[in-house]
């Protein structure tokens, strides 16, 4: 089995041998987890090596440019594993991951996750419920959030569905421009429902910009006398 130096995993000569199988497993789970080749993982013929410090080194042997990686105390790292050839930086593996996982992070954050949220509803529903439920489901479309309104039938109920559905209709016209329908009103075995998503933001229109002044005809001057 051929031994690899301690020196480079980043582990001084003297760190004993757990030290470096940690180092090692630690290198190997990251790796695994962002598929990402990096040293002598990268296995193409040439790659095309770009420096530290974002200058290009030309196309290389991936042993030359690991050489050279190794010499300034950095990794070989494959950013680019489909181009051709693949395109491979030289610099700090764990800060790279850091940025690339902080770079997520902050996409994670701009984008607004959409959640369905459920008001139920019942044929026998009095007035001061139903107009909770529905301020509630009026709540959850300004947040952001979609709304299923359902609507459960028990028993004899069956028979009288025209009730359930105009309390589902009612809701979707007290709701107004708060929301529109996804899905109108469908019966799934006893349950009666609908989904409502948040109406769209209307830009606001932008102001015309004024007119410029326009100038003012010179005032007409008196004829000049005549000669007697």
């Amino acid at each position: 089995m051929r031994s690899c130096p301690r020196g480079d995993f980043g582990l001084s000569p003297e760190a004993g041998i757990g030290d470096f199988w940690r180092s090692t497993i630690a290198l190997d789970k990251r790796s695994a987890k962002s598929f990402i080749r990096i040293n002598d993982r990268i296995r193409a013929r040439e790659i095309r090596v770009i420096d530290e410090n974002g200058e290009q080194m030309g196309i290389l042997p991936p042993f030359e440019a690991l050489k050279i990686a190794r010499e300034r105390g950095l990794d070989l790292v494959e950013v680019s594993p489909s181009a051709v050839p693949p395109v491979c930086r030289i610099q700090d593996y764990g800060r790279f991951l850091y940025e690339k996982d902080k770079s997520e992070r902050a996409a994670k954050k701009k984008q607004k996750v959409i959640v369905v949220k459920e008001c139920k509803f019942s044929v026998t529903v009095d007035e001061h419920d139903y107009q909770t439920k529905k301020n509630q489901a009026v709540r959850f479309l300004v947040d952001g959030d979609k709304v299923k309104a359902s609507l459960r039938f028990r028993g004899r109920q069956m028979a009288h569905r025209e009730l359930g559905y105009a309390i589902i209709n009612r809701l979707i016209q007290d709701i107004g421009e708060a929301g529109i329908v996804e899905f109108m009103p469908r019966m799934e075995g006893t349950i009666l429902h609908a989904i409502l998503a948040p109406a769209k933001k209307q830009e606001a229109p932008r102001p015309k910009p004024a007119a410029a002044p326009q100038p003012q005809a010179a005032a007409a001057q008196p004829p000049a006398p005549q000669a007697q």
